[in-house]
């Protein structure tokens, strides 16, 4: 393939080697504005760049306005695969800092494992590209802080992948969340409120994403680079079971269920309950004790926001007849069914949700924000960290959701920046 790289025969030498010039220090001018020979104009195709190409980021090559110039993946395999399946000259990479060098990509699509999205994400706003991340957002609280920080000093513009809150029927209620939205917005339920989140209300918590506890190191397969994809996640020996589609089960790496769902069924939730600019001040467990690597399950998880509000995942769907909203003047059920009498007639007297602006293309092309940005994102994301830490360390925790820190618990704190593997940092 003449477009891939040269093989490195010391590819962590020249990782730190590279790390110290710093992606940073370039001076960026965004491709689209540029004008002149290779000017794209802004009503013309989006060029992006797909970084993870395993599963998700193969299932996105395509969205409006865009084309992919560039791909990247620490396994071969990946990349042979795809190669087929995108136009002729696309571009291979096994490092995602070469494929930020390019002048020609405006928008990079992050669909690697969780553990890489900050740093990844980082990067490209210092390149001058504009991101599309996968959810999570990030793996960790700092990591999510960072990223935010990083995509408003650079001016860039962020979406993260998950378009419930402005988009498509919003699993078991029947709608779309802009109803949804509307009638909180109203009043009519009261306050504060309480959203039940699991499976009789519509949800799969998706607990076949779980981990062993017993793996034995395998060789390494010749066609990946597994001291690239462990990155900043500590070292442990090589097992099939850890990497691709099953890495969901590994702490280092994600967090089970609830950070490979946990973005899509709460962002949506924080929206229509008025806090994405807060988080909640508690998070509550009620789970087996986990396993230190391998990803366990947990029967509820609730947080609690200053006003009272809370939201209660259930994991274990215990309550059969449990309404998906509920306040003390009234309740929602799935279908949005309520026990308001005559709800669509009191509804209509009430104002529609604000516009949302829904077009990620559009979005770079005015330089205005996405519905689901770096900063409405961090918060949501930061729901589902809460949660991954109160598991792992098997106890209730308090929150400071202005300092975006635990109340007098140095050990759920450390959590927040957990110690990255040398030489990788955010």
């Amino acid at each position: 393939m003449s477009s891939k790289k040269t093989e490195n025969p010391n590819p962590r030498r020249d990782f730190i080697k590279k790390s110290a010039i710093g992606i940073a220090a370039f001076t960026i001018v965004p491709r689209y504005v540029l004008g002149g020979t290779g000017f794209t104009a802004p009503s013309d195709q989006l060029t992006k760049a797909v970084v993870g190409v395993g599963g998700m980021g193969r299932n996105h090559f395509e969205y409006e306005g865009t084309r992919v110039v560039a791909i990247c993946d620490v396994d071969k395999k990946h990349l042979e695969e795809c190669v087929p399946m995108l136009d002729k000259g696309v571009k291979t990479f096994g490092d995602y800092r070469e494929l930020l060098l390019l002048p020609e990509v405006d928008i990079v699509h992050i669909a690697t494992p969780p553990h890489w999205h900050g740093i990844i994400s980082v990067d490209a706003a210092n390149a001058g590209k504009d991101v599309w991340c996968e959810k999570p957002m990030t793996h960790t609280i700092g990591e999510g802080k960072r990223v935010m920080e990083a995509m408003q000093q650079q001016g860039r513009i962020f979406r993260i992948n998950t378009w419930f809150r402005f988009k498509d029927a919003f699993y078991g209620m029947g709608t779309t969340v802009q109803p949804i939205k509307k009638l909180v917005d109203s009043g009519l339920l009261g306050w504060p409120l309480k959203v039940t989140v699991g499976k009789h209300t519509g949800y799969d918590w998706k607990f076949y994403w779980v981990g062993k506890d017993n793996l034995e190191p395998q060789p390494v397969p010749p066609e990946l680079d597994y001291d690239t994809w462990l990155g900043p996640a500590q070292y442990k020996p090589y097992n099939v079971h850890r990497v691709h589609q099953t890495f969901r089960g590994y702490w280092d790496y994600d967090g089970g269920g609830l950070s490979d769902m946990g973005q899509h069924y709460i962002d949506p939730v924080q929206y229509f309950l008025g806090k994405d600019n807060t988080s909640p001040i508690s998070v509550e467990v009620d789970a087996p004790q986990q396993h230190t690597d391998a990803v366990g399950t947990w029967r509820t998880i609730t947080y609690t926001y200053a006003d009272g509000c809370q939201i209660v995942l259930d994991g274990e769907g215990r309550d059969t007849d449990v309404p998906y909203i509920q306040g003390p003047k009234g309740k929602l059920y799935p279908g949005f069914k309520s026990d308001i009498p005559d709800l669509e007639r009191k509804l209509a007297a009430f104002p529609e949700p604000a516009p949302q602006l829904t077009s990620f293309t559009d979005a770079v092309k005015t330089r205005q924000k996405f519905a689901l940005n770096e900063a409405n994102a961090f918060r949501s994301c930061t729901i589902v960290n809460m949660g991954m830490i109160a598991l792992k360390l098997g106890r209730s925790l308090k929150f400071d959701p202005e300092k975006l820190e635990f109340i007098n618990d140095d050990a759920a704190n450390r959590m927040i920046n957990p110690v990255m593997r040398a030489p990788f940092s955010i």
